[in-house]
């Protein structure tokens, strides 16, 4: 049964155009084509990616975090409660009112002083602003590196600048060194973002990520099986050619350079809107659309990779509109932030007010504790 599978799976009707088969992508005369057992190798270099991650926000974003001054908000934790714990951690971290009536009779506590007690300990939670910076800073890091040899990769192939010849003599097209390594390292950095998602800083997107980037991985694996490797290292490189200015404003925005990351939002959003919703639909999927109907019929593999290709586009016009949402805010005078962040309470959430007395009443609450002065922004 599992040699039928087997059979099955790997039928050349399903991965390659008609009356072609997987012998005729065998390496010969010194030219060498793309095989599925060629991705064995990104598991174990994801893992090595975690290491080097590892090493890289212990070694590295972390000394550049204290370079640029990024503090951490004292958070009050929340006293132990057995009775409140226990309703935490199995009914949900956001009580109803009747909730909140119940648990203030059980555990003897007032009302607000359980809403109080849920607040803090949702603010335990959230990930502390050095863990979002460190993460920041490696994506920023391996964004950049990787636009860069991407770009190094195609900018001098023919098919950068005339995409008909991304299908010339297609599939018969031999792979070079430089187009393994960047296939092998992308896909690799993928599936360690997918190994690492669970203890990552969770935003409101947290599925939509999911779906990103197993989309991204079965979209690279997919397209090197089928030997639609030129259309995918265009593909990896203009989709890192913003994604590292968003990791760059987070660095900035966790630091407290408030200028310096709107104004690289702006550009940010300039270039995704450029690439996702312009180049990307009218020019990249037109050429995995239309020009392959020119050479072959359609077939299943055609068909597969152009849906994932859809998935994608769904996934960046979601992002656009998060990201249009903020760009609103910044032209309006608002602060801009990530709109898939969760923000943290303060001790004055639904109108409670600190226990203190005089002019203080009415200042501005961080924890439960007036700010006395409230101006230390940074002069970009």
């Amino acid at each position: 049964m599992l040699q039928t599978l087997h059979d099955y799976f790997w039928w050349e009707r399903l991965w390659l155009p008609v009356n072609l088969t997987w012998a005729d992508l065998e390496d010969r005369d010194g030219r060498v084509y793309a095989k599925a057992s060629d991705l064995y190798i990104t598991l174990p270099l994801a893992l090595l990616f975690l290491i080097i991650r590892y090493f890289f926000e212990l070694y590295v974003a972390t000394p550049l975090a204290a370079l640029l001054n990024v503090k951490e908000k004292t958070r009050l934790r929340a006293p132990p409660n057995p009775t409140l714990e226990h309703f935490y951690m199995t009914s949900g971290k956001q009580p109803k009112q009747a909730d909140v009536e119940l648990l203030s009779r059980q555990s003897g506590l007032s009302g607000r002083q359980v809403e109080r007690w849920f607040r803090r300990r949702r603010n335990q939670d959230r990930p502390s602003l050095l863990k979002k910076f460190r993460e920041a800073s490696w994506r920023f890091t391996f964004y950049l590196i990787a636009f860069i040899a991407g770009t190094a990769v195609i900018v001098d192939k023919p098919w950068f600048y005339d995409l008909r010849k991304v299908w010339e003599g297609y599939p018969i097209q031999s792979i070079i060194p430089s187009q393994y390594w960047y296939y092998m390292i992308e896909l690799s950095f993928y599936w360690s973002l997918l190994f690492s998602i669970a203890s990552d800083v969770k935003r409101k997107d947290f599925k939509e990520q999911i779906i990103h980037h197993v989309a991204t991985i079965i979209l690279i694996s997919f397209s090197w099986f089928a030997n639609y490797v030129r259309a995918g290292t265009l593909i990896m490189a203009l989709h890192d050619s913003s994604d590292y200015l968003l990791e760059s404003a987070k660095m900035f925005n966790y630091a407290g350079w408030k200028n310096t990351c709107n104004n690289i939002f702006i550009v940010f959003a300039i270039v995704f809107i450029i690439t996702r919703l312009v180049i990307l639909p009218f020019w990249i999927l037109h050429c995995t659309l239309v020009y392959p109907l020119e050479l072959y019929p359609a077939f299943f593999g055609y068909y597969f990779f152009n849906f994932m290709m859809g998935v994608l586009q769904l996934l960046h016009i979601f992002w656009a509109y998060l990201i249009l949402r903020m760009a609103h805010k910044f032209i309006t005078g608002k602060v801009v932030e990530d709109e898939r962040s969760d923000r943290e309470e303060t001790e004055s959430s639904e109108g409670e007010e600190a226990a203190a007395g005089g002019g203080a009443k009415n200042r501005p609450l961080a924890n439960g504790h007036p700010i006395l002065n409230n101006n230390h922004r940074k002069n970009d």
